[in-house]
């Protein structure tokens, strides 16, 4: 088969078409052909020899993808070869073929087309883990989201709209704030021009957001402090702005307030297995009745794949891009 590899870290250019050997799948895998694979902040980090994969994981990038399964590897139940699946990937999506544990698969969503599906297992992962599963965000609350127009950020939107909770978006210009009203944000802030602890104050009548869904780390962390309302969550899932900043555990202990950083990609099988399975129980309906739909801002060849990471390092976009076999 051919895959996306990276023979030394560096820029786009780093990212070399090649042909490599096939997969097998193990005991619990499954070997799917790959139709469609997301483009994540991650596989930027893995390209510039950052981010390794995990021991065991497929040395290409790519944490999710589309596909048919091609063959089941031994213990595999409930699937079967020609199924149009999803997948949540530690790596090897950037590849004609990958091999997934069988907890990670999903069907394809009712009303989704096999390529657009690639678009769905990281970010409904994501969210539905960081800003339901432990975050707990309920009905009536505010959902601050950094980077509302991004892949994650559109799908939170979504979801958290979907369940009733007002959301307030941090974007950079008015294109992506509009985008983001059409997906039913509340309160748009333009990071560029606006202070977003100001404005959420003012949006909440001073009382703060509930739960905050960060991307950017160390550079926002007082301010989102700042931001929390009472027993408010703050939910830290990237580190565009730095690793380390100083806490100031008085505010934390005033509010009553959590912070928790996670990730998708190191977490065990089992852990990875209960996330998806709360994903198709909670998302996947939602999908279906056309209360949530993935965006997809550009499809491109796989072997433009340094195309594909150029793109997503201008931040132009609005939701996934996508690479196609």
């Amino acid at each position: 088969m051919h895959a996306i590899t990276i023979p030394e870290p560096g820029g786009p250019e780093a990212l070399v078409w090649a042909e490599v050997p096939d997969p097998v799948p193990g005991e619990g895998e499954v070997l799917v052909d790959v139709a469609a694979a997301g483009v994540n902040r991650a596989d930027v980090l893995q390209r510039q020899g950052v981010y390794p994969p995990p021991p065991g994981a497929a040395p290409y990038a790519g944490l999710e993808c589309s596909g048919r399964i091609s063959a089941l590897g031994p213990g595999v139940t409930g699937w079967a070869v020609g199924d149009e699946v999803c997948a949540l990937l530690a790596g090897g999506g950037y590849a004609e073929k990958v091999v997934v544990p069988s907890g990670q698969l999903l069907p394809l969503p009712e009303g989704v087309d096999l390529v657009t599906a690639a678009a769905l297992p990281e970010v409904t992962a994501t969210v539905w883990s960081n800003v339901f599963m432990i975050s707990h965000l309920r009905p009536g609350e505010t959902l601050l989201v950094h980077g509302g127009s991004s892949g994650i950020g559109t799908m939170a939107i979504q979801l958290a709209k979907a369940v009733g909770a007002r959301v307030a978006v941090t974007a950079g210009g008015p294109e992506k704030l509009a985008a983001c009203r059409e997906l039913g944000a509340d309160v748009l802030i333009d990071y560029r021009e606006q202070d977003f602890v100001e404005e959420v104050r003012r949006a909440t009548d001073g009382a703060g957001a509930d739960v905050i869904l960060d991307i950017i780390g160390a550079k926002y962390l007082a301010r989102n402090l700042e931001t929390l309302a009472t027993n408010g969550r703050l939910a830290i899932i990237g580190l565009q702005g730095g690793a380390k900043a100083e806490l100031n555990l008085a505010g934390l202990l005033a509010k009553s307030a959590a912070v928790t950083a996670t990730g998708l990609r190191g977490r065990s099988l089992a852990q990875k297995s209960a996330i998806i399975a709360a994903v198709q129980e909670h998302v996947w309906p939602l999908i279906a009745g056309g209360r949530v739909r993935p965006i997809v801002y550009r499809t491109i060849p796989m072997r433009d794949a340094p195309e594909a990471h150029r793109l997503l390092e201008s931040s132009e976009h609005v939701g996934k891009i996508l690479l196609t076999t």
